[in-house]
C-alpha cells in the first residue's frame, strides 16, 4: 500500500519515498532506526515516537515512549537490542527566544531552581531494551545531579559519551557513562573546558556560550564540539581522566555554534559543523569545515563544505546552514568519500569529499513547508526545518522535521 505523495521545492540525486506527520507527534528532532523501525525524539510535544518503517512507503507510527512533562527526551542512540535516551529539563519552557538560550553560559540554571529532581522534573539518561522493536521496554536509568543530559553518543560496545549540565558547573560538560550493566548505567569519567567548574572557584573567561555539545569516538580519541568553544581532541584511554591533545576555536571572528564532528581516519581528515542556531539575518552564515588531522595534536582547516545555492535560502528565511551530519553508524551506510548533512531551510545535502580541497555538492531534497506548526518558540519563520539524518546501507534515507515528522528518502547517486 503507498502512502502519501511529497514533491519537493528541489531535489538531485535523491528520490521520494514515504513521509508520516507522525500523529500527534509531528515534532521530529534526532532520529534512529534499527530493524525497520524509526525512533524520533520530539522536541516540543516531548518523549519518542516509535514508526513502523518496514513499507518505508506507507510509515506508520505505532507507539510513544513519554517523558516527564517538564523534560525533553530530544536526543537518542540505539545498537543491536538497546536505546539509550536522554532526559533534561526543558529549556523550552525558560529560554522561549532564540537569543536568550544561545546567547551565553547558562550558570545559574541549577537543579535547585526548578523543584526536585525525580519529582518535578527527570535528568539522566534512560536505557531501553528493543528486542521487540515496536514495543521499547525501559530497563535502566542513571539519574545525575544538574538539570540532565543533552546530546549523547553510543555506537555499541561498553561505553557511552555525552554533555550532561551538572549542578556547579556553568553548562554542559562532558561525561563517561559506562554500560558494564545496561540496567545500571554509571558516570565514571567527566571533562570540561578550564572555567566552567564554578563550585569550583573557576571563572568563565570567554565571549559566547561555551557548552559541550557532542562528541564521535573513534578508536581511544574523543572529537568534541563545543558551541562557542569550539573542537577539542581528547584522548579516552582511561575513561575516568580524559586528556586534552588539541583545543581550536574559530570563534570569533566566526559565528560560533560548533555543533559536531566526523571523524574520517582512514583519509585523516575531520569535518566540523557549525550549526545555524538563529534566523539568517540574525547571524553570520554558518560553514562545515574540514580539518587535516594527520597531526592529532595539531589540526588544520583546509576547506569548507560548499554553501547551497539550488534557490535563494537567504530571502526564504528561518534557520539557514549545518546542522547534523550523517555520523557513519555502524549499523548503517558508511563512507569516507560521501556526506550527508541537513542543513535546516535548505533540506538534506549530498557532498563529495574525494578532493578534501575542493568539496563538492552532489545531492540535495528539498521537502515543502510544512503543513502544521507545533514549534511554539516566538518569531519562528514558518518554513521547513529539517533537523537530522539517518542512512541505511543500502541508501535509504530518513529524516527529520521540527514540525513535519518523518520523511523516508532514497540515495539515486554514484
Amino acid at each position: 500500500m503507498a502512502g502519501r505523495v511529497i514533491t519537493p521545492e528541489s531535489a538531485r540525486s535523491i528520490e521520494f519515498v514515504g513521509q508520516t506527520a507522525n500523529g500527534s507527534h509531528p515534532d521530529g528532532g534526532q532520529v534512529m532506526v534499527s530493524r525497520g523501525y524509526a525512533y524520533v525524539a520530539n522536541s516540543f510535544t516531548g518523549g519518542v515516537t516509535v514508526t513502523d518503517a518496514r513499507n518505508p512507503r506507507d510509515p506508520k507510527p505505532v507507539n510513544h515512549l513519554p517523558v516527564h512533562p517538564k523534560s525533553w527526551s530530544i536526543h537518542l542512540q540505539t545498537h543491536g537490542n538497546l536505546m539509550l535516551v536522554v532526559e533534561e529539563f526543558n529549556f523550552y519552557a525558560v529560554y522561549v527566544k532564540e537569543e536568550d538560550y544561545y546567547g551565553g553560559s547558562i550558570e545559574g540554571v541549577s537543579s535547585a531552581k526548578f523543584g526536585v529532581r525525580g519529582k518535578d522534573y527527570s535528568a539522566g539518561m534512560r536505557v531501553y531494551d528493543i528486542s521487540d522493536p515496536a514495543k521499547p521496554r525501559s530497563i535502566g536509568f542513571m539519574e545525575v545531579e544538574g538539570l540532565g543530559l543533552h546530546r549523547i553518543w553510543w555506537d555499541g560496545g561498553r561505553y557511552a559519551y555525552a554533555s550532561a549540565l551538572l549542578d556547579g558547573f556553568s553548562d554542559h560538560m562532558l561525561i563517561v557513562i559506562d554500560l558494564k550493566e545496561p540496567t545500571k548505567p554509571e558516570l565514571v569519567g567527566k571533562w570540561w573546558i578550564p572555567g566552567m567548574w564554578l563550585a569550583g572557584g573557576e571563572k568563565p573567561n570567554w565571549p559566547g556560550r561555551v557548552a559541550f555539545h557532542h562528541g564521535l569516538v573513534a578508536g581511544d580519541v574523543l572529537y568534541g564540539c563545543w558551541r562557542d568553544g569550539g573542537l577539542t581532541i581528547l584522548d579516552i584511554k582511561d575513561k575516568t581522566a580524559p586528556k586534552l591533545i588539541a583545543h581550536r576555536n574559530w570563534f570569533p571572528p566566526f559565528g560560533g555554534g560548533t555543533h559536531s564532528a566526523l571523524p574520517l581516519l582512514d583519509r585523516n581528515l575531520l569535518l566540523v559543523a557549525d550549526e545555524a542556531v538563529r534566523d539568517i539575518d540574525q547571524e553570520q552564515l554558518k560553514y562545515t569545515w574540514v580539518f587535516d588531522i594527520r597531526e592529532l595534536a595539531n589540526p588544520v582547516s583546509i576547506a569548507t563544505l560548499p554553501t547551497p545555492a539550488d534557490q535563494d535560502y537567504y530571502a526564504k528565511g528561518g534557520h539557514f546552514g549545518p546542522h547534523n551530519l550523517w555520523e557513519n553508524r555502524s549499523e548503517g551506510f558508511q563512507s569516507s568519500n560521501l556526506v550527508f548533512a541537513t542543513y535546516q531551510n535548505a533540506g538534506l545535502r549530498a557532498f563529495d569529499i574525494s578532493n578534501p580541497f575542493q568539496p563538492k555538492e552532489v545531492g540535495y531534497f528539498v521537502p515543502p513547508p510544512p503543513e502544521q506548526w507545533v514549534d511554539h518558540r516566538p518569531g519562528m519563520h514558518r518554513v521547513i526545518h529539517t533537523c537530522d539524518v539517518y542512512v541505511e546501507k543500502d541508501g535509504l534515507m530518513y529524516i527529520t522535521d521540527y514540525n513535519a515528522g518523518l520523511y523516508i528518502l532514497q540515495w539515486k547517486g554514484s
